[in-house]
Formats: C-alpha cells, structure tokens, sequence
C-alpha cells in the first residue's frame, strides 16, 4: 500500500528530502563561518590550513543544492523500501557514541586508544544492526585488538612521515 492510498499527504516526501538538501546546506555554512576563523597563511604546500574546511564547507553546499534541485526529478521516481523498514537506531547510537568519544577523548587518553574506541563501539553498532550475538568477551577483544592494530600504524606514519602532531599519551610518540 502506498502512502498516497494511506491518506498521507503525497508532496510530504518530497517536502522533506527538500529539508534533507537545506540541512546539508546548513551544515555547509556553518563550517563555511567557521572557516573565516583560521588563518589562511599559505603553509609548506601553497595552502593555508583553512583550505581543506573551505573545500568541504563549499562541496556540502553544492551537494545540498544538488539535493534539493534533485527532489523535484530523482528523488521522486526512487522506489520506496518494504513497508514499515525503520532506521536501526541502536546501530546508530553506538556509532554515535564511537565518535563523539573520540572527539571528547583524543586529547586525553591520546590518538591510538581513542580511535581504537571509536572503532569498537562503531563494530558495535554494525554487529548488532547485522544481528550478530553481542554476547561475550571475544568480540569486544577481536575489536579492540582489530582498532587498535589499524589506529597504531596510522599514528605512526602520521607522526613520523608527515610530521603531523596527533595527541600522543607518553612524550617518546610511540602512544
């Protein structure tokens, strides 16, 4: 049964995937003004540190028009999925939780381990919208052992390829 035969208001789909292009615009310009607050002098390559902010800043306002412009065309004609599919939104508090602990803790318990908890409370979220057993010690060890041997290496070539200070947890750069 379709929402038209349902009673629901048929423009209300389009009316909110319109909202979806103007929030995404939003968040554009948001970063856009927080951009203005970097200074732009030029570093090592010709950028200032404030390039990578303006790009995406400028890419998600384009994404957004392109939304919006879109909903009167492709979106409309998109199949809709089986009736009552809901978002999973246990899945996506724990991955919700995963990075705003990694913003919080970064500088606290520094990038390995605060990344490798991203990455576990993230597998949390995938596991249980797969509807894996959550069950046990060995999946939380297996993550946080898979987390942290993807975290550590990154770290490493960051700091020591890139010369890119991350925050570390000892002062010898190897944690």
């Amino acid at each position: 049964m379709n929402r038209a035969a349902a009673g629901a208001d048929p423009r209300l789909p389009s009316l909110l995937q319109g909202l979806v292009g103007l929030g995404v615009i939003g968040v554009g310009v948001a970063l856009a003004v927080g951009a203005l607050g970097i200074p732009a002098d030029a570093g090592y390559a010709g950028v200032g540190p404030n390039f990578l902010p303006w790009l995406v800043a400028l890419a998600l306002m384009t994404c957004g028009a392109f939304m919006g412009w879109a909903r009167t065309g492709g979106f409309r004609h998109m199949e809709e999925g089986p009736p009552g599919e809901q978002p999973y939104w246990p899945g996506f508090v724990w991955m919700s939780a995963g990075l705003l602990l990694n913003a919080a803790l970064i500088t606290t318990i520094g990038f390995i381990f605060s990344c490798a908890l991203c990455f576990v409370l993230a597998s949390r979220g995938m596991r249980a919208a797969q509807g894996q057993a959550l069950v046990g010690a060995k999946p939380w060890l297996t993550d946080a052992l898979t987390g942290l041997l993807i975290a550590a290496p990154v770290y490493w070539m960051f700091t020591r390829f890139l010369a890119i200070n991350l925050p570390g947890l000892t002062p010898s750069g190897w944690l």
